[in-house]
């Protein structure tokens, strides 16, 4: 039977983990992460999952740590897979398998290397994004592929969304790359290191909203950022406000000097100094969701300036 050691984190660990042990895979060790207490966890958990298969499971600090190391040399691992796992794993862990070591990344290689490239995709206005498994090198996302699977990405998508179809992706890919994994000539297709971009990480104080930008722009930084992350920042009159979801009323609307925010035909209206129009769906002031009626009651027909 064929032993796998797993890295693995987040909907994707869980859901690789799965298929791996559903096509007969041997899997002795699985290592993940200990929930940050800072971060909202939203995502299905790895270690559980590994125990209702009664598969030992460690959250090492540092997996390349020499006592980590050792535990996955014990296994005897025929592959490595890291499915959403946060940290790089060196070339002394990399050597111990004898069939492969392979990631899962959320994108479609070389294109978004690094992190969170879902939310980068939707940032940059991207109509479809992916799961690639790869061979594991020490440059992170860059070795061979051996599967894609592409999804798309709709306008009004938020990274959650996108989020959950990449996770379907990784399960797909992974599903139909094993058998000739496990067969020993799975394809090694080079990356195009031109074509490559990378993604670096992201904060809450990046989803700060610059109403000097399109109405496009806002809109796709504010999808990618909306819960179950942190969400779109501004200030309005004064106060702390969220913007949790918008759409595009008119890309088409000529840029204006002073954005603003207000009620026009029923509906909270932003008008963006990069250009077009944006419909508010949802917006907090102070932690508290504010109806549009209650807007036009604070603030009156005129509304208020944006980003000075």
């Amino acid at each position: 039977m064929t032993r796998a050691v797993v890295f693995g984190y987040h909907n994707v660990g869980v859901r690789c983990l799965r298929t791996l042990i559903a096509a007969g895979v041997d899997v002795p060790l699985v290592l993940t992460h200990e929930d940050n207490p800072a971060e909202t966890i939203w995502f299905d958990s790895v270690a559980r999952t590994a125990a209702e298969y009664d598969i030992p499971a460690i959250s090492p600090a540092d997996p390349n740590a020499a006592d980590a190391v050792e535990r996955v040399a014990a296994c005897k691992p025929d592959f490595l897979f890291s499915f959403y796992y946060r940290t790089m794993l060196k070339t002394p862990l990399l050597a111990l398998q004898h069939g492969g070591a392979l990631n899962m990344h959320g994108s479609l290689l070389p294109k978004y290397r690094g992190r969170v490239p879902v939310n980068w995709a939707i940032i940059h206005g991207e109509t479809e994004t992916g799961a690639t498994l790869h061979y594991m090198l020490d440059q992170a996302d860059s070795g061979d592929i051996v599967a894609q699977q592409a999804v798309p990405i709709l306008p009004d998508d938020t990274a959650k969304e996108v989020f959950d179809k990449v996770t379907v992706a990784a399960e797909l890919a992974l599903s139909r790359a094993l058998p000739a994994l496990l067969a020993g000539n799975a394809p090694r297709i080079k990356q195009d290191a031109k074509a490559s971009t990378y993604c670096g990480g992201r904060k809450p104080e990046d989803g700060i909203i610059d109403w000097s930008q399109s109405a496009i722009a806002i809109h796709n930084l504010v999808r990618a950022v909306a819960p179950p992350y942190p969400g779109a920042f501004t200030a309005v009159a004064g106060r702390q406000a969220r913007v949790l979801r918008t759409r595009v009323l008119d890309a088409s609307k000529a840029p204006v000097r002073n954005p603003s925010l207000g009620v026009e035909n029923g509906r909270l209206v932003a008008r963006c100094g990069g250009g077009g129009m944006l419909a508010i769906l949802k917006l907090e002031l102070d932690g508290a969701e504010v109806p549009v009626t209650d807007f036009a009651a604070m603030h009156g027909a005129t509304g208020v300036p944006l980003g000075g």
